[in-house]
């Protein structure tokens, strides 16, 4: 009888500290939000244009200007194809990437018409410093952004390309170099809230204004599209774990702010 009378009132105190625990472990299992833009300068970035070393902001391509980085093209004579990306620092594997975009009026009329009003965030990308001087693209997977066209046909944003890559669409291996989204189309001078949640390997999810547009899974090296990497690098079939984020320039203008990402477990 004394140990019922000392053991029971005990439960209910382990019950809760138990709950309290698990609570605790969920609630902190993410990071905080970390700004990979500090609003003033490109430190933290690494530079990479086709035709060009790493490191080489060719015709000063990105820059900042009034808390955004620009993609801008005023001392371009023409585009050349040179295709750019400006990547953060380091890798990441499980994250939650938030980024605003909006287009320019600028576009180098000598750039493939497809790239009128698009652009890109490339994400699980290989190393910027192992992408070689004539290689067009980095191996990576894109959440690519589009705008309306000059004859005001709409275009879905937030859909997904896959320079060197392959994704699995509702449950296969897609063929196709790009995937629309779901998203409605939206004008090129319209601040756009995107967003990025990449789970590794696994789930990748696309976000255009707070709604789910796109949702697809197993990113991994295959597929066409870059031209001019160390073969080396492109192993088919190897998962993408992690891997760099990049802003992409294709001779049309385009501003970025409010990039922040937060790792997930």
């Amino acid at each position: 009888m004394k140990q019922k009378k000392y053991v029971w009132p005990l439960l209910p105190l382990i019950v809760l500290f138990v709950i309290s625990c698990g609570s605790k472990a969920q609630n902190t299992g993410d990071s905080e939000w970390k700004t990979l833009f500090n609003g003033e300068n490109l430190d933290g970035w690494i530079t990479k244009i086709h035709h060009h070393e790493v490191g080489d902001n060719y015709a000063n391509t990105f820059r900042v200007k009034d808390e955004v980085i620009q993609v801008n093209y005023d001392d371009y004579d023409k585009f050349g194809e040179r295709y750019g990306h400006l990547f953060y620092k380091e890798p990441f594997s499980s994250f939650h990437l938030k980024f605003k975009y909006r287009f320019t009026d600028k576009w180098l009329e000598d750039a493939p018409g497809y790239t009128y009003r698009n652009s890109g965030v490339m994400f699980h990308s290989q190393d910027p410093a192992t992408i070689l001087k004539e290689q067009d693209w980095p191996i990576s997977v894109e959440y690519q952004t589009l705008a309306s066209d000059a004859e005001g046909n709409g275009r879905s944003t937030g859909n997904m390309c896959s320079p060197g890559t392959d994704v699995f669409f509702e449950g296969e291996k897609d063929p196709r170099h790009c995937i629309n989204s779901s998203s409605k189309s939206f004008k090129w001078d319209q601040w756009v809230q995107a967003d990025l949640i990449v789970y590794s390997d696994s789930l990748v999810i696309h976000k255009v204004n707070g709604e789910k547009v796109l949702e697809y899974t197993q990113p991994q090296i295959g597929g066409g599209v870059a031209d001019g990497f160390d073969p080396d690098i492109k192993v088919d079939g190897k998962a993408l774990k992690e891997g760099y984020i990049g802003l992409q320039s294709e001779g049309q203008g385009v501003e970025f702010k409010d990039i922040k990402i937060k790792t997930l477990n």
